[in-house]
């Protein structure tokens, strides 16, 4: 009961300007925007794009006013709540930008193969394709996006004074991945494999594809046992909004190792111990579903870190207590 009083509390000195969030998304539309004008005709559907953005630009405005007017904890957390909603809108743009670009897919096989001596994102799932292993996959692929739920609302509930922060990182590190798969066109290998074919990856063979996916986007299909209920949720995600981009480094690697570190600064060690397999599981999922080479998640790890790091810094060091 107090806990709902609270939210609906007027707070005596309400937040006069836009959120540390909402910056960032401003700076990351107005980013994007710039690249549009440079990129216009070359762009597939330029006029949803800037409609998208404006439209953004009202919903910021209209829950900043609602904000103003019932200066509570609960207003605020729609603010925050709505501009998360959108991450998944912001994500196929990366495609629609990057698909101007060679693709490099071709590089990345081949640094696995350097370090690996095989393809890890092939052998994995040959290897264990048995349904528990499928399942056990696809559910720390699925479990990206409740992570991130979990990790803002255990801020938002018991640890307010840093939940501006969290939210702030959180976020942002999205718009940092974009911006990188923006200038680095990098599909994975459900995209590439398929694009050269299963005989020349297994032989050790990786052809440059040029602009390829400027006008393709036909994928591998997910390994892993077909009758699973995870296994459906990650093929109805991937069916729904994947694109051939955003793979190295990987975000739901670098974002979810983002998580983990937000999670251990909390010093909660059920949060920890509950988040952890999930980690793990999502970490393994990421090569195993296809989705990422082997050094991807390498990137992603040491990404996360960097990132981390830097908007942490940033944000104690630029912004006002939220």
């Amino acid at each position: 009961m107090k806990f709902l009083i609270s939210l609906f509390k007027i707070e005596k000195k309400p937040k006069k300007g836009l959120l540390a969030l909402e910056w960032a998304v401003l700076a990351y539309l107005a980013f994007t925007l710039l690249l549009m004008l440079f990129t216009y005709t070359k762009l597939s559907n330029p006029e949803a794009m800037l409609w998208g953005r404006l439209r953004i630009v009202v919903m910021t405005a209209a829950l900043w006013g609602v904000y103003r007017m019932i200066p509570c904890r609960f207003t605020r957390l729609c603010r925050i709540v709505a501009q998360m909603a959108l991450l998944s809108w912001w994500y196929p743009d990366t495609y629609e930008f990057n698909r101007m670009f060679a693709n490099l897919d071709h590089l990345f096989a081949r640094y696995d193969q350097t370090l690996f001596g095989c393809q890890p994102s092939l052998l994995f799932a040959e290897k264990f394709d048995g349904a528990v292993m499928s399942e056990l996959m696809c559910l720390g692929y699925a479990c990206y996006y409740p992570l991130i739920a979990i990790v803002t609302l255990f801020f938002f509930v018991f640890r307010y004074e840093q939940f501006g922060r969290a939210s702030f990182i959180i976020l942002t590190s999205f718009f940092i991945y974009y911006i990188i798969y923006i200038f680095l066109p990098v599909a994975g290998p459900q995209y590439y494999y398929e694009a050269v074919g299963l005989d020349n990856i297994a032989k050790g063979i990786f052809p440059d594809i040029g602009h390829y996916f400027a006008d393709h986007s036909n994928a591998l299909a997910t390994p892993g046992w077909k009758d699973g209920f995870f296994y459906d949720m990650v093929r109805q995600a991937h069916d729904a909004g994947e694109r051939p981009t955003a793979a190295f480094p990987s975000s739901h690697v670098g974002v979810s190792t983002i998580l983990m570190i937000l999670a251990w600064t909390t010093r909660n060690r059920r949060l920890l111990y509950v988040m952890l397999p999930f980690y793990i599981l999502l970490c393994l999922s990421t090569v195993y579903i296809y989705a990422h080479y082997a050094v991807d998640v390498i990137g992603g790890w040491v990404s996360a870190v960097i990132i981390c790091a830097i908007l942490w810094i940033f944000y104690d060091k630029t912004v006002k207590k939220e």
